[in-house]
């Protein structure tokens, strides 16, 4: 079983955090200690989208706006209060890319790469460092927000799923056949 501590909550982490977020909805006021404990979190995964740092402080300010002005929409499904925060996190990062294709970034090492190839049952081979930049940086932003997730992020499927509104295993459908056309692709570049 794969564990992020992103993600993960014990029943008396997630029953605390629930009291918190009532109070939340009763009283505004009451929002900070949820602000605190995710903003890092929030701040990191929508800077590490793009280059740009004061847009990724405003962005992420606008994520927790969102969040305060709708916390009384938000429905406790099982898990930590921040698979909502980044769903609107990703919300409005897709939103950004839409207006503003030039700020996209996509960060990843070699380890993340070799993981890919790894997946695509490829040998890791220098050469395909360029193809698979190049491959990844072409995908939709859909598909590539799946790829940074499950390679970069080494984020679980249910944790992906949450994140963008979808069932767990159509996020393990759509990232297998990422993972086929990046397989096609590294095969006829590579030759």
């Amino acid at each position: 079983m794969e564990f992020s501590p992103r993600y993960h909550h014990t029943a008396e982490q997630l029953h605390s955090e629930q009291l918190i977020i009532e109070a939340a909805k009763q009283n505004p006021e009451h929002f900070g200690p949820l602000y605190d404990k995710y903003y890092k979190q929030i701040f990191g995964y929508v800077y590490q989208r793009m280059d740009d740092k004061d847009t990724a402080f405003d962005l992420t300010a606008q994520v927790f706006l969102k969040a305060l002005t709708n916390i009384e929409k938000y429905e406790f499904k099982g898990v930590p209060f921040a698979s909502w925060l980044y769903r609107i996190a990703h919300s409005e990062v897709m939103q950004l890319f839409r207006n503003k294709k030039n700020l996209k970034t996509i960060n990843a090492d070699i380890g993340d790469l070799r993981h890919i190839c790894e997946e695509v049952e490829e040998e890791y081979m220098e050469q395909y460092k360029g193809i698979l930049m190049t491959v990844i940086k072409e995908l939709p932003a859909d598909d590539l927000t799946l790829v940074e997730m499950r390679f970069f992020e080494k984020r679980p499927f249910k944790e992906i799923a949450e994140i963008l509104d979808i069932t767990e295993t159509n996020a393990k459908v759509k990232l297998y056949r990422i993972l086929e056309r990046v397989k096609k692709t590294l095969t006829k570049k590579s030759k």
